[in-house]
C-alpha cells in the first residue's frame, strides 16, 4: 500500500466541523497524508507521520474540491447569438432553450459525449472535483434516456429533467407532457439517474405540474431537487422544502415565506450568480439566506444558454463582490455546501475517511479566489488521489 503526503501547505481548509479554528477548519503549516484515494491523516505538519512519496504545495493554500451541484453539460451548439442580443437589451426567458433542445436532437452521440469530456476536463483544471449532470436538453424518451447514459460515464450525480421546458411538439399541451414526463420518460429514464428535478418557474412548469413529475420520481426511487424562484416568486422554493428536496437552486426572487422554510428545513439553498451575470438579472441575497441560518450552496449553472461558465472560482468572486457573502463563506458553499446539496459527506471537506479530492493554489490563502478575480490561481488538483493537473 502505498502512501502520499501533501506537503509544504501554508494554509489547509478542511470544512471539518470537529476543529474548532474557524469556520473553515484551517490548520496553517499542515500536511495531508493520502492512501487508496481516501484521506488517512490531517494535521500540523510537525506530527505528520512518514509517507511513501511526497507533494510539495509549496506554501499555498489548500482546499478541499470543488463540489458543483448544479450543471447541465449535455447539449450540442451555443447560444452566443442569444447572449449578444441580451447584452444589447433583449431580457432572457426560459424559451431560449428550445434552441439548444433542437442542436441537441440532431447531434450524434459522439459529439454530445465530446462536449461533455471537454467541459468537465475544463472543470476539473479549474479545481472541480465533483459535478452533477442534468439531462433536459432532449425532451424526447429517447433523447433524455441517451442524454443521461452518456452523462452516467462522467459522473454517478446524473439528474433527470424531462421537465426542463415544454417541447414545441407539446406548445398548448403542458399537461399531456407532463404525463408523458412522469410515465413512459420516467421509466426509461430511471435507471440513468439519482435525482429528479423540474424547472418550476415562470414560463416553465407550475406548482401542480411539478409535484406531480416529482412524486412520479420519488415513486421510482429518484430523490427531488428542483429549479426554483430564477424568474419571478412563486411556489417553487415552498414545495422543495415539502417534499424535502436535497436542494432548491436559483433562490433569486424569494419572499419571507421562502426564506423561513428553507430555514427550518434540511433544503440547500443553491445559487447560482454566473446566470445572474449572463442574463443582468439581479443576484440571489445570500446574505439574508445565511443571517436566517440557510445552508448555502454556490453551483456553476454551466449551461449554453444562461450561464456559459465552468468556472467555480468566478462564481466565489461573484458571490463575494454580488452576494455580499464572505470569502469564508463563499469557499464554504463551493465545496461542502455542494456536497450538502448531493447530500454526500464524502467530497467537500479534509477529514480521515473522506475521498482525497484536493485543490492546491498559487496563493497563500483562499481569499485571494475573490480578490484575484479571473486569475488562474490552481497550481494542482488531486481527485481521488490522483492527480487530474
Amino acid at each position: 500500500m502505498t502512501s502520499c503526503a501533501v506537503t509544504g501547505i501554508g494554509l489547509l481548509v478542511t470544512n471539518d466541523p470537529a476543529r474548532a479554528d474557524g469556520p473553515l477548519g484551517e490548520i496553517t503549516n499542515a500536511t495531508v497524508v493520502v492512501e487508496r484515494g481516501a484521506i488517512a491523516w490531517v494535521g500540523p505538519a510537525a506530527a505528520a507521520p512518514p509517507a511513501d512519496l511526497g507533494v510539495d504545495a509549496g506554501g499555498g493554500c489548500v482546499l478541499p474540491g470543488f463540489v458543483d451541484s448544479h450543471a447541465h453539460l449535455v447539449f450540442a451548439g451555443d447560444r452566443a447569438a442569444e447572449f449578444a442580443a441580451r447584452m444589447a437589451g433583449t431580457p432572457y426567458s426560459a424559451g431560449g432553450i428550445a434552441t439548444t433542445v433542437a442542436a441537441t436532437r440532431a447531434a450524434p452521440d459522439e459529439l454530445l459525449a465530446a462536449g461533455i469530456a471537454r467541459l468537465v476536463a475544463e472543470m476539473a483544471c479549474g479545481g472541480t472535483t465533483t459535478v452533477e449532470i442534468k439531462s433536459g436538453y432532449g425532451l424526447t424518451v429517447a433523447d433524455e434516456v441517451r442524454g443521461l447514459a452518456l452523462a452516467r460515464a462522467f459522473t454517478k450525480e446524473t439528474t433527470f429533467l424531462g421537465a426542463h421546458v415544454v417541447p414545441p411538439e407539446y406548445a398548448g399541451r403542458t399537461d399531456d407532457y407532463v404525463a408523458l414526463v412522469a410515465g413512459d420518460m420516467l421509466d426509461a429514464c430511471a435507471p440513468y439517474a439519482r435525482w429528479v428535478d423540474v424547472f418550476c418557474d415562470r414560463g416553465a412548469f407550475d406548482a401542480d405540474q411539478a409535484r406531480t413529475v416529482l412524486d412520479a420520481g420519488m415513486a421510482q426511487g429518484l430523490a427531488p431537487r428542483l429549479h426554483a424562484n430564477q424568474l419571478a416568486p412563486g411556489p417553487g422554493v415552498r414545495l422543495g422544502v415539502e417534499l424535502g428536496a436535497a436542494s432548491v437552486d436559483h433562490c433569486t426572487h424569494l419572499v419571507d415565506a421562502d426564506v423561513a422554510a428553507l430555514a427550518g428545513s434540511a433544503t440547500v439553498a443553491t445559487l447560482l450568480p454566473g446566470a445572474e451575470f449572463s442574463t443582468r438579472s439581479p443576484y440571489p441575497d445570500a446574505r439574508r439566506l445565511l443571517d436566517a441560518g440557510v445552508t448555502v450552496a454556490l453551483a456553476t449553472d454551466c449551461n449554453p444558454g444562461s450561464s456559459y461558465t465552468s468556472s467555480m472560482a468566478f462564481c466565489i468572486a461573484l458571490a463575494v463582490r454580488e452576494m455580499r457573502m464572505t470569502p469564508a463563506e463563499a469557499v464554504w458553499s463551493a465545496t461542502a455546501g455542494g456536497a450538502a446539496a448531493l447530500r454526500r459527506g464524502d467530497i467537500g471537506v479534509v477529514r480521515v475517511g473522506a475521498r482525497a479530492d484536493l485543490v492546491v493554489l498559487r496563493a497563500p490563502s483562499y481569499v485571494h479566489l475573490a480578490y484575484r478575480p479571473g486569475v488562474d490561481l490552481v497550481a494542482s488538483v488531486f481527485r481521488a488521489g490522483r492527480q487530474l493537473r
